[in-house]
Formats: structure tokens, sequence, C-alpha cells
């Protein structure tokens, strides 16, 4: 009997998280927040909320766990502050609510380098965002640094499109730390780490990612 909160629902993550989410039979709510509406299912709420306007005292905050998935990139947001938003207000409010909503076990996707002493924006964000939400004190935090992140995209990206399918032909002469990580074995982890999370801080990287993939084939 669990209630979970999901950020990121649409994106490419967030999207296979749900599907397993839903699919769960230990799962008896699913809490999905998004700007547009979702597909119903009986176990799914779906507030319709912005990212700039979250409604702080709404009782669907109260959740056992929660997982982040969201993200965007500096190519859809080119503005500094509108990628900080997404990447690191948003995410950290989203945190900080179901914190106070009593969640025990938190889940979010970061990146390979996240690092808030780094040089480059988007891992110093991610490395930040990381710090941000260590401090919250969840009994139970799980982090995921995946690596380039394959999978079915809605929208066309030509050169992730082909950036992936070269990163799958070297695979087999690659380290397994520089694979592609797969979004559903992500997001997978990531559902792990929300329903059944060890106490303490766990940090999965794109090597393990890579490995738990090949051993899920």
């Amino acid at each position: 009997m669990t209630k979970l909160l999901l950020a990121g629902a649409t994106g490419l993550v967030g999207s296979a998280a749900l599907r397993l989410l839903l699919a769960d039979a230990r799962v008896t709510r699913v809490v999905a927040p998004t700007r547009r509406p979702l597909p119903p299912h009986p176990k799914l709420l779906n507030p319709i909320a912005d990212n700039s306007d979250i409604p702080v005292d709404a009782d669907w905050w109260a959740v056992d766990g929660a997982i982040c998935a969201l993200g965007t990139t500096r190519a859809k947001t080119p503005s500094p502050a509108a990628y900080r938003a997404i990447d690191y207000d948003y995410a950290l409010a989203i945190a900080t609510r179901v914190r106070q909503g009593g969640a025990a076990r938190f889940a979010l996707t970061s990146s390979m380098g996240a690092d808030a002493q780094s040089w480059f924006r988007y891992t110093r964000t991610k490395g930040e965002l990381e710090d941000g939400i260590g401090r919250l004190g969840f009994p139970s935090l799980t982090i995921l640094r995946p690596g380039f992140l394959g999978g079915s995209r809605e929208e066309d990206r030509p050169s992730e499109r082909i950036l992936g399918r070269l990163l799958d032909i070297a695979a087999p002469v690659l380290p397994a730390a520089a694979r592609t990580s797969p979004a559903a074995t992500v997001a997978a982890l990531l559902v792990d780490g929300a329903l059944d999370g060890d106490p303490g801080r766990h940090v999965i990287g794109s090597a393990t990612i890579a490995r738990t993939a090949e051993g899920l084939r």
C-alpha cells in the first residue's frame, strides 16, 4: 500500500517510470503533476500545474516516496535562468514539498559528472541539486547518474539519434560507463529506489546502469 509522486511524467525517463508504477501491485496511488493532462488511469492522480506555480498547500504532497525525472536541455531552454528554474528550482521545490509531506524515500535522475564545483553549467546544476536534496534529510535517497539516455523520444532530435546509434554500435568495445543508459533501465532503478530504497544515500552511476541493462536482456 504505497503512494508515490512522480515529477516529470511526460519525459523520456518519467513516462517509462509512470508505466512501471501504474503496473506495480505495490503502488496504490501515483500522483503525477504535469502541465498537460495524462491519459486517465484508476491509480493516477494528475494535478495540472505549471512549473512556476506549484500549489504548495495541496494535500497530494503527502506521499510515501517520490521520483524526480525532471530535466531539460540547453537546446530546448537556451536561457540560463529558465534552464536553472526547471533543473534546480522546480525540482528542489518538489523534493521539499514531498519531504514536508512525510516522504521517506526519494529517487532522483541526475547526470554523469554531476558536481557542484563543475566548470560546466549542466553538471554543476545537477550537482547543486543533489546537494540541495541531500540536505532535506530523506531517510533514503537514490541518485541515478546516467550517461547518454537511450530510448524512443516523441520529438525527433537528429544529432542525438545519430549519437545513440554510434554508441550502440561501439558498445562492445566501450567501457560500461561510456555506454548508452537505456531510459527503461533508469526508470526501473528509480522505481526500485522510491519503493524499496535502503536507508542512506545511494549513487548509481552510468556503468552500473549499463550493466543492469545488459542483465535485463
